[in-house]
């Protein structure tokens, strides 16, 4: 019973390793080609590729040590990538603000 509950907790990691590398995957595919440059960060095909790597890896290699690269990897472009993506692309404020916007509302200049 023991190592049922275990299965299925590894399965479960496995799982959640998976889904982080497909979300990961879809942020750095949806973002544009410039804001790489622009953030500094390597070119967007390096990361459709390791992204891409890491979600066949997942699905149909399951080696640990090759999944827990992918991991790395997935969490790096999650913490480092997409909010340096998000910074030069402007797209902090989702709740409907123009670019003009300050913390406490519009910035009119002045008028």
């Amino acid at each position: 019973m023991l190592l049922e509950a275990f299965g299925s907790f590894l399965q479960l990691i496995f799982l959640a390793m998976l889904v982080l590398a497909v979300v990961a995957l879809v942020f750095a595919a949806t973002a544009r080609e410039d804001a790489y440059r622009a953030a500094d960060k390597q070119k967007k095909s390096f990361w459709l590729i390791i992204l891409g790597i890491t979600v066949v890896v997942n699905l149909f290699i399951p080696i640990l040590f090759l999944q827990i690269a992918g991991v790395i990897a997935s969490i790096v472009f999650m913490v480092d990538v997409r909010p340096a993506l998000k910074a030069v692309s402007g797209g902090g404020n989702r709740r409907g603000g123009s670019s003009s916007d300050g913390p406490y509302g519009p910035y009119n200049g002045g008028r």
